[in-house]
């Protein structure tokens, strides 16, 4: 029974911003065996959701997996964290760029009005 209670417990080394789980979560929730994220596919509540899943991201993966310590379910973490935090990046520099360039063709456009 111990063994069951030890599971739900979430170290506090675990809590915490997951990049994986906000930028991937529909991907992420099914490997880390927590479907939770899949209520991102509700239009409208996604939106919101999409932040839970990144504050609630690490307790969930912990409760729904069996880490035999804290430093291998970091490490496997680490890999979700770097690839999300990388994609929102880049994904932000492209909408930067893409609004830049859009600025850029509106100002060229002669003054017909």
């Amino acid at each position: 029974m111990e063994e069951v209670v030890a599971q739900n417990v979430v170290p506090a080394e675990v809590k915490g911003w997951n990049w994986g789980a906000f930028v991937f979560n529909i991907w992420w929730g099914i490997g880390n065996k927590t479907y939770l994220p899949l209520l991102c596919l509700v239009p409208l509540f996604n939106i919101v959701w999409i932040f839970v899943c990144g504050f609630k991201g690490n307790e969930w993966a912990w409760k729904s997996n069996d880490y035999p310590d804290v430093a291998s379910f970091k490490r496997v973490q680490a890999t979700w964290n770097r690839a999300g935090l990388v994609s929102f990046i880049v994904s932000v520099a492209a909408i930067i760029l893409y609004l830049i360039f859009f600025a850029a063709i509106l100002a060229s456009l002669p003054d017909y009005f």
